[in-house]
Formats: structure tokens, sequence, C-alpha cells
């Protein structure tokens, strides 16, 4: 029995590599993601998805939407898919957080590091974890999505493939792609890593 869940990162938005968004309101898909989001949808349409899974933020909902539509889904709203929690650098601008002396240990050694009144990256790891043992169990040979988050993703890349979270910047992630992992009773196997649908 094996569960194909589908990682689809949400599509690009104009504060896109320049300000750490984390959980902050009002981040919508950009014309960009918006097309990313189509040819995500065109691609899942190959697949017999069974179930859609989405963060609880605006760009992955926004992400999410023309995947439900071309592929007849309601989307699931789930919370363990939902964005790392950066607490006080929610929204700050990359160029000022290079300054703070929290911000090379964090993205040095992620599994050490937390950013200020924030998760860590391995309580991201967790709720992925057990996401994903869940939904193993709950669709037992099914396909899903799963419409969330870059780091959501390595966390569960490396989970995946027994690496350390320090490694998660070897990873590439990028907006609108699609990465595939498989689970079981038998564990997890990553299927592939960032197709960029076009």
């Amino acid at each position: 029995m094996t569960t194909t869940v589908f990682f689809v990162r949400h599509g690009s938005h104009d504060r896109l590599d320049h300000v750490l968004c984390g959980r902050m309101e009002g981040v919508g898909l950009g014309e960009q993601g918006r097309k990313e989001a189509t040819r995500a949808a065109e691609r899942l349409k190959a697949e017999k998805i069974a179930a859609l899974y989405v963060s609880p933020l605006q760009r992955a909902m926004e992400t999410a939407d023309p995947i439900a539509g071309a592929l007849g889904l309601k989307r699931i709203e789930a919370e363990a898919l939902n964005e790392i929690d950066v607490g006080e650098w929610t929204g700050a601008r990359f160029e000022d957080l290079r300054h703070h002396p929290a911000w090379e240990p964090w993205n040095r050694d992620r599994s050490q590091h937390r950013a200020p009144g924030g998760e860590s990256m391995l309580e991201v790891q967790a709720r992925v974890a057990r996401w994903l043992a869940d939904v193993a169990e709950r669709r037992p040979d099914e396909h899903v999505a799963a419409v969330c988050h870059s780091d959501v993703i390595k966390a569960g890349l490396c989970y995946a493939l027994g690496l350390s979270l320090d490694h998660h910047s070897r990873i590439e992630i990028s907006p609108g792609s699609i990465s595939v992992v498989l689970a079981g009773a038998w564990g997890l196997k990553v299927h592939s890593v960032n197709e960029v649908p076009r």
C-alpha cells in the first residue's frame, strides 16, 4: 500500500526574494504566480489525485484554486502544511535580516536554531512527518496533492531522505514546482524533486 504525495510549492508573489513573509497576511500571487499555479494544475491533471490538501495561507490557497478546478476537488485546509512561523522576523526585508546576529546561525544550522519568537524547523518537520503518516493511513494506494511552502517541503524531503535539516539549502524548491514523496507502512521514498511544469 503506497500513498503518493505531490507536494506543490505556492506560486510567486511580489515579495518573493525580498521579504521574509512567514505567516503574514495579505500575500497573494502575482501574475507570474498565477501562471505557475495554472501550469501545476495542468500537470496534475495527468495524475489520479483523490484529495487536495492546502496550507491555510492566502498564497497557497490561490495556488490551489486552479488545481481544485482542474481536478474537480475541494480544498482541504491542513494546518500541518502551514509555513514555518518566523516570529519577530515576519515581514522583515532580507537585506535588514542579514545584519541580525541570529540570521546566519539560523540559516546555517536549522536543526539547532529558530527565529526569535518563532518555530524551529525541527517542529515543522515533526508536523509534516505526522501529516505524512496520517495521510498514508487514511488514503492508502491513493494520490494526493499538498500545496504549501518551500521550507515545509524541504523539511518533508529531509525527513524522507534521512538528511539533517542543516542541509536544507542543498534542495531547490522553485515556485509552482512539484516534488513527489511515496509513503506507506513500509516507510518513505522520494520519487522526484522540484519538477517545474512548463
